[in-house]
């Protein structure tokens, strides 16, 4: 009988350090690069530990998303008060400093967030805060605060992935985002 005993290696926080690995791998790499394998590799645990947290490489990707719309919602709401222009330049600045997870956040796993209760979540109360914000629209109430959000995310979305397509200049796109006036009046 041998005096060997294997110290069991125990990580404490697995699924917040897969999470930052992920969302590492994506910065630098892009979402293909992404995959349990490596992020595990990168945390220092078998591949096999991370099905304790997530089904396959979607469900971690879609965790990822989540905390991108959690994080994206306290930029939303720190843009001035929830003013009109203030919250078009805080999407805007989000989608410059994290282009990778943008694209991630309003990629195809939005519209299966249904899938992912986490990312349903925390993508509908992103959408709140644009709700919120539609509010300080003079004429906004009732039934058309919901359509000034909707024209408030197309234009602020367009411009966010005009500027992180390289179509048009980060500084030309806020510029416009500090610019741009409150949608017209919407009966």
């Amino acid at each position: 009988m041998s005096g060997f005993k294997r110290a069991s290696y125990h990580h404490g926080a697995l699924r917040p350090a897969l999470i930052a690995a992920a969302r590492d791998l994506l910065s630098r790499e892009g979402p293909g690069a992404v995959s349990l394998r490596e992020a595990a590799r990168r945390v220092g645990v078998s591949a096999t530990a991370t099905y304790r947290h997530f089904q396959d490489k979607e469900h971690l990707l879609a965790a990822v998303a989540a905390e991108g719309f959690v994080e994206f919602a306290e930029n939303l709401r720190s843009g001035g008060a929830l003013a009109f222009n203030g919250m078009g330049v805080a999407y805007l600045e989000f989608a410059l400093k994290y282009p990778g997870l943008f694209r991630l956040m309003f990629g195809p796993l939005l519209k299966t967030r249904e899938k992912y209760a986490e990312l349903a979540q925390a993508s509908d109360a992103a959408f709140l805060v644009l709700m919120e914000g539609a509010r300080g629209v003079p004429g906004a109430a009732g039934d058309n605060l919901e359509t000034i959000a909707y024209v408030a995310w197309s234009f602020s979305h367009g411009l966010a992935r005009l500027a992180i397509d390289d179509v048009i200049s980060p500084e030309q796109a806020l510029k416009i985002a500090r610019s741009a006036p409150p949608p017209p009046r919407l009966c």
